[in-house]
């Protein structure tokens, strides 16, 4: 038997690769430039929060600069136990467990909570890969209709449904007490994914959930990543204790990942507690969300997201360039990321951007259209 060589291989991507620049799909690493920024999830400015970085660099002096190991190994410190102890108080949940990612969070808690599993179109990849890679059916139903949901509920029976609390591409929010009510009436579970909520909405920021008067409800668990509001990296799934016991036993993505560093760690606890009494730094948030859309002819956002289409592809990274150019940093998100399968400029809210510089950004982006 003779066998192709590997050189077809790289052929056959590197053909794909030319479709995809003919598309205006490519995508590019760039080295990050100093400008106003509307790209990054910074939403509070906490990433270099006083309070912040000096609990960073003291766990760094105590711990190095890695885990040193898995979670069940060598890796947890009490750095990490303190973490969970306080989102779990900050979410009103009964426990929390920390991953290395938000991106492993989802995928710990999906394939731990087996079973079918239904989504939201607009769910992020995140949640849709831990489906898939779960192994078992899943469908999904029509961005936020929750018509689709029911109906897809009698259909299905699936023992989880997965949600944003505020979706990350086009920035609106789940109608949570409904899905909700949906969901215990078939007795599945309710998947909350609040990366872009703590922090920004509910009480003291304590995201989408509490804000709907879930938190600590029992047929709800909450996802999440220390990565957007409070400026760290991380991520952590939180709800019943015996979600927790079963994700210490079973979780592939707790047992055989490496501990997030404690310096992170140490960071996102500082930047929780701030968080926590941000109600100053929320309401400007919300202002300032509330100009950017006026400005840009939108719907105002749930959060700090706003994603004003672009026409296609090349139209898109077209005017990211042009905001480059005047100094203001936005995201282009283009198809796959898109749910919706438009491109699009993504605009983030951050706090830390002086007033006049936010000012000057959102003109910018408005004439450059």
């Amino acid at each position: 038997m003779t066998r192709a060589a590997p050189g077809g291989i790289w052929h056959r991507l590197g053909r794909k690769a030319d479709l995809r620049a003919k598309a205006g799909l490519t995508r590019h690493v760039r080295t990050r430039a100093d400008a106003i920024d509307l790209a990054g999830n910074d939403y509070l400015g906490l990433s270099r929060h006083p309070a912040v970085l000096a609990a960073a660099t003291a766990a760094l002096a105590e711990h190095g600069l890695g885990a040193s190991g898995s979670r069940l190994v060598r890796g947890t410190t009490d750095v990490h136990e303190r973490f969970e102890a306080d989102f779990a108080r900050h979410t009103g949940t009964e426990t929390a467990v920390l991953y290395s990612s938000g991106y492993m969070a989802n995928l710990g808690a999906v394939a731990a909570l087996a079973g079918p599993v239904l989504l939201d179109a607009h769910a992020h990849a995140s949640l849709h890969d831990a489906a898939r890679l779960a192994g078992g059916r899943s469908d999904t139903f029509a961005h936020n209709d929750l018509d689709d949901l029911q109906r897809q509920l009698r259909e299905v029976r699936p023992a989880l449904v997965a949600v944003e609390s505020v979706y990350s591409v086009l920035g609106d929010a789940a109608p949570l007490r409904e899905i909700h009510a949906l969901t215990t009436a078939h007795g599945a579970l309710l998947l909350i994914d609040e990366a872009h909520a703590i922090g920004t909405i509910g009480p003291h920021g304590a995201g989408g959930a509490a804000a709907a008067g879930l938190a600590g409800d029992p047929g709800v668990v909450l996802t999440a990543t220390l990565s957007k509001a409070l400026g760290a990296a991380g991520g952590v799934v939180a709800g019943p204790a015996a979600l927790r016991r079963h994700l210490h036993d079973t979780g592939r993505t707790f047992i055989f990942d490496t501990a997030p560093p404690p310096a992170v760690v140490a960071g996102a606890s500082a930047a929780l507690a701030v968080a926590r009494e941000s109600d100053a730094a929320r309401t400007e948030l919300a202002r300032r969300a509330a100009l950017a859309a006026e400005a840009l002819e939108m719907p105002a956002p749930a959060a700090g997201v706003l994603s004003p289409p672009a026409g296609d592809a090349h139209a898109a990274t077209a005017w990211a360039a042009r905001c480059a150019e005047e100094g203001v940093a936005v995201g282009c998100f283009r198809p796959p990321s898109t749910p919706d399968h438009r491109s699009r400029l993504r605009i983030t809210i951050n706090t830390g951007v002086p007033a006049e510089d936010f000012d000057r950004a959102i003109a910018v982006v408005r004439k450059t259209r």
